[in-house]
């Protein structure tokens, strides 16, 4: 990949988990703000090239991808083995389950969390965040106890697909009190890994997201635009 790639982007948004893959893969990439403080991801700008008005879309030769898991899929093939197991690789087969996992999965119930009105009628909402909340912490359960790619020290697609998932669950919300990290030993160890990788740092400093952004969060200040 030599032409630049355009991420549309805004800070600590899922675009973050594509930011980061794009640097572990050390291509070279510009980055545009879709401010959502004006709702641009809604204006007619944005939305011809993402209909869905959804965070983020990378711009590539071939055009404009979105959705999260299938960016990050896209970039991983582009370096077939550097941060996902190539299509011949006896890894591949686990790697895919747990990208779809993460994508169909687990991000989908976060985003119910965050946006329960999306979802169900006001008077439901209690409910719904009770129940998704209860399906999530048995799927951070379930990442705790057969992810064996949380212990690889060297970065991949998973990896920035999880990491930025779990600063959200501890920030974003009516009430993160449901989530507590250090519940989990070892998505609390990997997260601490994580952030001092050279990946994640230059991505902490980019979006303004502190020292400390996967193991102990706090709201990011970035240097343009806005989280929410």
């Amino acid at each position: 990949m030599t032409t630049p790639l355009t991420l549309y982007y805004a800070p600590d948004n899922a675009s973050l988990c594509v930011r980061l893959a794009l640097l572990a893969l050390e291509v070279p990439f510009e980055t545009r703000l879709v401010d959502r403080n004006t709702n641009a991801q809604n204006g007619p700008v944005y939305m011809a090239l993402n209909p869905n008005g959804l965070i983020p879309t990378l711009i590539t030769p071939d055009g404009p991808i979105y959705e999260t898991g299938a960016v990050l899929l896209w970039l991983a093939d582009k370096k077939a083995g550097h941060v996902f197991p190539a299509a011949d690789a006896s890894g591949r087969t686990a790697g895919l389950a747990w990208l779809f996992w993460l994508s169909n999965t687990l991000h989908p119930a976060l985003r119910m969390t965050f946006y329960p009105s999306k979802y169900i009628e006001a008077g439901s909402i209690p409910q719904l965040l009770t129940a998704t909340r209860t399906n999530l912490l048995a799927q951070f359960t379930q990442l705790e106890s057969r992810a064996e790619w949380l212990d690889d020290p060297h970065v991949g697609i998973l990896h920035c697909y999880l990491a930025p998932m779990l600063r959200w669950a501890a920030l974003y919300g009516a009430d993160q009190s449901w989530f507590d990290l250090h519940k989990f030993p070892r998505l609390l160890a990997f997260a601490k890994r994580f952030e001092v990788t050279h990946v994640a740092t230059q991505a902490r400093l980019a979006e303004g997201l502190g020292d400390t952004a996967f193991s102990a969060p706090s709201p990011p200040c970035p240097p343009e635009g806005s989280a929410t």
